[in-house]
């Protein structure tokens, strides 16, 4: 895919094309079996993929042992799925892993409501990772020229020893530098295409061989070799559009809500406290799909929280606004390092099983798939604000967690 344009889905089997709408009304209703029935012929996966999401003890002491140090046990999470996502023209369902309540239900509105625009439009920048060395130039050695003279020198040094990635049509994609002069400090920042990988250990390892050369060619006390969680050349966009007719309520016409969902943009656009709520909830969609596929949230988190910050002011990371014909246009762009291939992801089976449901995507569509759920969550929580309020959904699902814990207070 080149760069910044949308991503096409892969085909399913031919046995499974006969239905492939994600339009599933009266799902919530179903036992979870019958639930993974519907997904497992929907998304062309087998019994033994679908069976693992109803396994709930997928994870068994040797990958525990693998994945973390110290480990006694497993702490599960609620694994659903969302509906009505139609991205790029097609129809995909969203396996979401979550523990708080309504999460997956004003998801699976908030696509609703997008689809009747025509659904998400999503594109993605190229899979480019950024690792930072910093270092503390001692004499007065003219490192502009050295690590210009130099840099082809550092890319193939970078290369040696990567053929896998280079086969798969990854690489360094450049070599840039900049001084701080509060640090009296040199960073060197680069830029590796890690294609279907998050990639966070391969930059580690790139940033580490390359500063064994760059200590040689310019005198200096070495400080930090370490990618950054802030992967802005690694961006992920979601667009939707909403006629004003399906906003509509007992309260308000959908002139009024548009109006009012467009406000409470500008509110945490101006409003550090109200921006922070606001992404949480955007987070909200993001997070779940991040675990659910066996990809690092944190540093999704710190990578979207640090490039609302880019201009100075903490902004939200959706935009609402109005179009000519008074419809409401949703917009996303956030910085998305998420992989398909490595770690987690391809040792834990229930990842594995996501990304299959999902119809095996490459890390660029996945990221799209993700800010995509971002902006249907975000755009359910404005709805519900700028209208009746946000507990009464809320609270109305979450009556069987209180029904719960007064049942076990009891005994």
């Amino acid at each position: 895919m080149t760069a910044d344009t949308g991503t096409h889905f892969p085909q399913r089997t031919e046995a499974r094309t006969h239905q492939k709408s994600s339009r599933l009304p009266g799902f919530y209703e179903l036992s979870m079996s019958q639930r993974r029935e519907i997904i497992e012929d929907l998304a062309g996966i087998d019994g033994q993929t679908s069976g693992t999401f109803g396994d709930f003890g997928t994870l068994n002491a040797e990958l525990v042992n693998v994945f973390i140090e110290n480990g006694i046990g497993t702490m599960a999470l609620p694994l659903g799925v969302a509906t009505n996502f139609h991205i790029n023209g097609q129809d995909v369902l969203i396996p979401m892993a979550v523990e708080e309540t309504s999460v997956l239900a004003a998801a699976s509105h908030g696509a609703k409501l997008a689809r009747l625009g025509g659904g998400f439009v999503t594109s993605s920048t190229a899979p480019i990772g950024t690792g930072q060395i910093q270092l503390y130039p001692i004499g007065d050695a003219d490192y502009d020229k050295i690590l210009h003279d130099h840099k082809d020198e550092l890319i193939e040094l970078a290369h040696d020893g990567q053929q896998r990635l280079l086969t798969r049509g990854g690489g360094v994609r450049g070599i840039r530098w900049r001084y701080i002069e509060a640090l009296a400090s040199l960073v060197i920042y680069i830029d590796v295409d890690t294609r279907d990988a998050m990639g966070a250990n391969l930059i580690n390892t790139i940033c580490e061989k390359l500063s064994k050369r760059v200590a040689e060619l310019i005198p200096c006390e070495m400080g930090l070799r370490i990618l950054t969680n802030l992967c802005d050349k690694r961006m992920a966009k979601a667009r939707c559009r909403i006629p004003k007719e399906a906003l509509a309520n007992n309260q308000f016409s959908g002139e009024e809500v548009v109006e009012r969902i467009v406000q409470a943009y500008l509110f945490a656009a101006h409003d550090v406290y109200r921006a922070a709520t606001h992404n949480k909830g955007v987070m909200n969609g993001i997070d779940p799909v991040v675990i659910a596929t066996g990809n690092d949230w944190r540093a999704v988190e710190a990578g979207a929280h640090a490039y609302c910050c880019r201009s100075g002011v903490y902004q939200p990371m959706t935009t609402w606004t109005k179009d000519e014909h008074g419809d409401l246009i949703g917009e996303i762009e956030l910085p998305m390092a998420l992989g398909t291939v490595g770690g987690v992801t391809t040792l834990h089976p229930t990842a594995q099983a996501s990304l299959k449901l999902l119809g095996s995507p490459n890390a660029q569509l996945l990221s799209e798939i993700a800010v995509a759920v971002g902006l249907a969550q975000n755009l359910s929580a404005l709805r519900a604000l700028a209208s009746e309020g946000i507990q009464r959904g809320h609270m109305s699902l979450h009556q069987g967690n209180i029904r719960l814990a007064a049942s076990r207070d009891q005994h």
